[in-house]
């Protein structure tokens, strides 16, 4: 009975930490996530499907990081910064961070003007209204009622594509699929890129440390025993939701291997399900995921920011203004270009804007005195520094 007792106890207790990894999850298949995985099964059906699982690997190494650094340290990336360095040091370790969030910022917008397309919302009006939603839900504070909206909207769309890909049943395509082509190297980064975001990185130390103080948590070790655990979940069930959405697009409508499918296109893959209402839960989906990302980019990056930058927090809605607003003036003025092939290309270009906010983590983690017995080191260490070599030469073959 007493053992029972202290297994409910334990589960009880993990329940309750449960939150800061699964959130930065989930915010991970966002609009671009669900567009570079379609991308891949409309061009090379399941050919990318050992890709996703591969990417399990760095993708809990690389948040385990983030999320240690959380537990060890009880503070935001931003606050640890301005403790430890110099206020020089602070504001130059700040530019990156500052430069990754516009681009995520962009990325987002412009997912979620793929989602106002496919519906047939003009851009014009509803981008601008977005961008006032967003800016007062993160500066009112309002955002635990709106991010668990968000989630309820964007897993309809993650719902409808396991249920198209039951009723379309598995097809006899390999798995496995290796090619030198042009494309299919941008389509790796670009499924890099959408695996393992900048804000993700930020987001789950700030997050991790907030639960702590929240729950006051004393003992660290059972902290990092829970926060592992519920990571390694996270990132195993994003990865197989990925793997689930290059499956559900597998080779619609014959798209041509040497070009990527429009929004239209890809949209038409819900019919089975939605029948007549498949763009609009498409775009219904796009919207969600794309709206819960901008949240949990203000709340852990921008907010890594204006920490860092030793701005109080009253003033922090004025750094979501200045590094969301160039990204809505970019939507808007791309409104006629080919969206999907922006957010392919941004995609990429995450990879290449990891490098900065890696290195913070790198040399926070290796760092004793400001992690204490959970610094990185040894096994911990290599493989840390390997998953980001490899992540970033993938990206640089991209591009060459």
């Amino acid at each position: 009975m007493e053992r029972k007792r202290n297994t409910t106890s334990r589960k009880l207790t993990f329940l309750a930490f449960f939150g800061p990894a699964w959130l930065v999850m989930m915010a991970d298949m966002d609009t671009s996530s669900v567009i570079g995985a379609a991308q891949t099964g409309a061009l090379f059906k399941y050919g990318f499907v050992w890709v996703m699982l591969v990417l399990i690997i760095p993708l809990y190494v690389v948040q385990e990081v983030s999320g240690r650094i959380g537990v060890a340290t009880g503070k935001g990336l931003g606050e640890i910064i301005r403790e430890n360095y110099s206020e020089k040091t602070a504001s130059f370790m700040a530019l990156p961070m500052a430069l990754t969030d516009a681009v995520t910022y962009a990325i987002e917008y412009i997912g979620i003007g793929v989602g106002l397309e496919v519906i047939g919302i003009p851009l014009l009006v509803s981008i601008p209204i977005i961008y006032l939603i967003h800016i007062l839900i993160v500066t009112k504070r309002k955002y635990i009622a709106a991010e668990k909206i968000m989630l309820a909207v964007s897993f309809i769309l993650i719902l409808g594509l396991m249920a198209t890909l039951v009723m379309r049943g598995i097809k006899p395509y390999s798995p496995f699929y290796i090619s030198s082509s042009p494309n299919y190297i941008f389509l790796l980064a670009a499924v890099i890129g959408a695996v393992i975001m900048p804000f993700m990185l930020f987001f789950q130390a700030s997050a991790t440390a907030i639960k702590m103080g929240e729950l006051k948590v004393n003992c660290k070790e059972t902290a990092l025993r829970h926060m592992r655990l519920e990571t390694l979940i996270g990132a195993i069930v994003t990865e197989a939701l990925m793997a689930i959405v290059e499956m559900a697009f597998a080779g619609i409508n014959n798209v041509d291997p040497s070009t990527f499918a429009s929004a239209q296109a890809l949209s038409q893959v819900l019919e089975p399900v939605a029948g007549t209402y498949s763009s609009l839960v498409f775009g219904l989906g796009l919207i969600g995921a794309g709206f819960l990302a901008l949240m949990v980019i203000s709340l852990g990056s921008g907010w890594g920011v204006a920490e860092a930058l030793g701005i109080k927090q009253g003033g922090f809605w004025k750094i979501y203004v200045i590094e969301s607003l160039p990204a809505v003036i970019a939507t808007l003025l791309l409104s006629t270009s080919s969206l999907i092939g922006i957010v392919l290309e941004l995609l990429v270009l995450f990879v290449f804007t990891l490098i900065g906010p890696i290195l913070i983590l790198g040399f926070i983690s290796r760092n004793r005195r400001i992690m204490g017995d959970m610094y990185s080191h040894g096994l911990q260490e290599i493989v840390y520094w390997t998953s980001a070599i490899v992540l970033v030469a993938i990206a640089v073959l991209a591009v060459f």
